[in-house]
């Protein structure tokens, strides 16, 4: 009896390990075999796989600013959609200036709900945009007692609504065009397990990874690759609520060196990422441990991390 009870939790352990290691190596794997084996000069680049155009929204500052920065490295011309018309003048300057390639911007206030799409898809309507980078995110460091109706409503329409619509409007794009493209959605390690005091924010990305995840199967059948990009910390405003965070280190990269990894990685065809190594490291020993231990643990990040103790 005590030797049949052995066994079977022996082949449980054995199961529940090969499910944890295919989860966290299989990325990883895929990076290492693309970049050991063969020669990189034969493998196509960016613009050969997914086309000439991208479109970044939220690429006024931070991941959404470095990351255009970098597809504008690899030859490729970049529509820059955000808020702010004076900060997205800037950006277009410096990548027009420094990579020599095609800028467009376009304001867009996601907060306004089905204006801001009706008026993207007419500013991209003549250009042959075939990757999408869905960067756009509002963050809420806090109680939700202390959120208002407004910013609750905002944050939704921005985190949720935002990678849904543009989404569909690409992915029926790319399908009726026959066009092989690409849409990445920026996630965040937060999608992992709940995050008190980052409530809704946490919840906002658990729907884009659930999202994401499926809109790949439907995708695929059309040759269109999606990406579910989930970043941990990198140093950019919305962490700003955290000195120690916005010092940056080893696991918290700046957005530059995140954004580089990361357009590397999508140039790889990685499907599912935190786009960074060392998020890779830190994603691996933390999801060891149960998600209710987890979310004890990002309580607790808020006590110690953030520049003030957040009321409940």
């Amino acid at each position: 009896m005590l030797g049949a009870l052995s066994t079977f939790l022996s082949i449980v352990g054995f199961y529940a390990l090969a499910c944890y290691l295919y989860e966290q190596l299989r990325t990883p794997y895929r990076l290492l075999r693309l970049r050991l084996a063969g020669n990189p000069k034969e493998r196509p680049s960016l613009k050969e796989r997914f086309g000439s155009w991208a479109a970044i929204t939220g690429s006024s500052d931070g991941i959404g600013k470095a990351y255009a920065k970098e597809l504008a490295r690899e030859g490729i011309n970049v529509v820059l959609i955000a808020r702010n018309e004076e900060k997205l003048k800037t950006v277009a300057e410096e990548i027009a200036t420094d990579c020599k390639v095609q800028t467009k911007i376009v304001v867009a206030d996601f907060t306004h709900g089905a204006k801001a799409y009706e008026h993207i898809e007419r500013e991209l309507a003549d250009l042959p945009v075939t990757i999408l980078v869905n960067n756009v995110g509002l963050g809420l460091p806090g109680a939700f007692s202390k959120c208002s109706q407004e910013q609750t409503q905002q944050l939704v329409e921005t985190n949720v609504m935002a990678v849904s619509q543009l989404s569909r409007y690409f992915l029926q794009r790319l399908r009726a065009s026959k066009t092989k493209g690409a849409i990445v959605n920026v996630s965040s390690g937060t999608e992992l397990q709940p995050v008190p005091y980052a409530a809704l924010y946490a919840a906002s990305k658990a729907y884009t990874r659930s999202f994401t995840l499926a809109l790949q199967w439907e995708a695929a059948q059309y040759g269109i690759h999606v990406q579910l990009l989930s970043p941990n910390f990198v140093v950019t405003k919305i962490n700003n609520y955290s000195k120690r965070i916005m010092q940056g280190g080893l696991l918290i990269p700046t957005a530059e060196t995140y954004a580089r990894s990361a357009v590397a990685q999508l140039r790889d065809g990685v499907d599912e990422t935190p786009g960074y190594i060392w998020h890779h490291v830190q994603n691996a020993v933390m999801t060891a441990f149960p998600w209710r231990l987890r979310l004890t643990l990002a309580q607790l990040f808020f006590t110690v991390m953030a520049d003030k103790k957040k009321d409940t």
